[in-house]
């Protein structure tokens, strides 16, 4: 299952991204890595991890719930690696397979922040060029990931249980959506 379809003439067809990233410079004092997740493949953001430092904070911005819970930005309490990759692995199939959240890791040691969206795309903030290197021991190589257009989104049934399971996974903090936050 895939989070997300594109029209190609009168056909909507799933849409994977070719392994490709691109750092790009956001200010004069700041750059960011993208990159599009081919499958929504989980086993990128985990190899992204791998620059950053314990603990961290999950930040899962729900904001198209289908009952399972408010919308809202839920922050998880402070993680290590194990309870972080156990959490990822387990809800991997709804992370690739739904476009309801984006997932938020952070690492206040690390100073950087690797972002998961509704699009199948991740932004890395903070080690830049150990995000780099982590995707290039991926097999991507640098390109631009463009969002294709039309696109539509996938907002499963099958996915509901895990999204009820996933908001009991830890004692979440809930705030409200950000106005960047919503669709």
């Amino acid at each position: 299952m895939h989070k997300l379809d594109w029209q190609s003439a009168e056909e909507w067809l799933p849409h994977s991204y070719a392994p490709r990233f691109i750092t790009e410079t956001t200010s004069a004092e700041t750059s960011r890595l993208v990159a599009g997740v081919p499958d929504g493949d989980s086993s990128v953001l985990l190899k992204l991890v791998e620059c950053l430092t314990p603990p961290f904070f999950v930040l899962y911005v729900l904001h198209t719930p289908r009952g399972e819970g408010d919308p809202g930005r839920y922050q998880s309490p402070e993680l290590d690696l194990d309870a972080l990759q156990s959490f990822v692995s387990r809800f991997a199939s709804f992370f690739a397979g739904d476009a309801r959240f984006d997932l938020w890791v952070h690492s206040p040691r690390a100073k950087g922040t690797i972002v998961w969206d509704r699009h199948n795309l991740i932004y890395g903030y903070g080690p830049v060029e150990c995000f780099g290197r982590a995707l290039d021991s991926l097999g991507f190589s640098e390109g631009r990931p463009i969002i294709p257009s039309p696109h539509l989104h996938h907002y499963r049934k099958e996915f509901d249980e895990d999204a009820k399971t996933l908001l009991s996974a830890f004692s979440w903090q809930c705030s409200p959506l950000r106005p960047e936050d919503e669709q």
